[in-house]
């Protein structure tokens, strides 16, 4: 399949418009239609409906296969060609909002960085496509266990430190005071769906191995103080690693979790062999090869 047919096919689908796709990727309506005829006589079958323009069985199921195969390609172009070039001066982080900890923070150089904010999920994808030098993502695992990434691209991942995990709780709750808290024991509470700034909910069903854990709320930003807020505010609890939860004079207490026993794990993610600035931030975070 050729790729530049299967990025046309893409756009259209995500769009459910010939026109608005050929705006997007500057080709005439008459050229993205061209590209569809041609992909779905290369596949042996319609891909989308035209009334409305929505993708068949077979198209869903290939556009399954779409991302992952185009993310693989940009990923081989950034790599071929950070390689061809000379070590950037600068360093460019992709990060998960949690996973700037007071420890990579005061790793960071102290000029020419651009530091990105992302959810969570997005920093893998902002590295393998060289959007980014570096990405640092985090969640919750078992001590001294490696994350769970996705398969977006071929990256190398490092330990760069882990920490206690809090349940973030109203100060006036009725559980405010504990010296610690069982997940168990709140599968049932009130949760903050908060997956680009919290730790997500099905890290926690997946350490309590069960279901549970049923979000009041969904957050889709990635500030950690604005989740802090919703939580003081009584929206619903929200697991945070004990440096992001710690903060005084926001409402809130942060009771340490007792049981399961995990951790917030932070892990560097690259591309290749580290160079110039991210070669010098790795070493000063001391981060070591999972």
């Amino acid at each position: 399949m050729d790729p530049h047919l299967l990025r046309t096919y893409v756009a259209v689908a995500r769009l459910a418009s010939f026109s608005a796709a050929a705006r997007e990727l500057g080709y005439t309506q008459s050229a993205v239609s061209q590209h569809i005829a041609a992909l779905e006589q290369d596949l042996g079958t319609p891909l989308l409906g035209r009334r409305p323009v929505a993708p068949t069985r077979a198209g869903e199921r290939l556009l399954e296969h779409a991302g992952p195969l185009l993310l693989r390609l940009d990923a081989a172009r950034a790599e071929v060609t950070a390689l061809a070039g000379a070590p950037d001066e600068g360093l460019t982080l992709a990060a998960a909002p949690t996973a700037l900890t007071p420890r990579t923070l005061r790793a960071l150089p102290p000029t020419g960085v651009t530091l990105r904010v992302l959810p969570r999920a997005d920093v893998p994808e902002a590295v393998a496509t060289g959007a980014a030098h570096l990405g640092l993502v985090d969640g919750l695992a078992a001590p001294n266990d490696p994350l769970r990434l996705a398969d977006v691209a071929p990256l190398t991942t490092r330990g760069a430190g882990q920490e206690p995990v809090c349940v973030l709780l109203p100060a006036g709750h009725p559980l405010a005071r504990r010296t610690g808290l069982r997940l168990g024991d709140l599968a049932d509470a009130r949760w903050l769906d908060a997956p680009g700034a919290g730790l997500p909910l099905h890290q926690l069903r997946a350490a309590h191995g069960t279901g549970g854990f049923r979000p009041a709320l969904r957050y889709e930003g990635t500030d950690v103080r604005t989740l802090t807020g919703l939580a003081a505010a009584g929206h619903g609890l929200v697991l945070l690693p004990e440096s992001a939860a710690a903060a005084p004079g926001t409402g809130t207490v942060a009771v340490p979790l007792t049981e399961p026993r995990v951790v917030h794990r932070t892990e560097v993610v690259h591309t290749g062999e580290l160079r110039g600035a991210a070669a010098a931030f790795a070493v000063r975070l001391d981060v070591t090869r999972s």
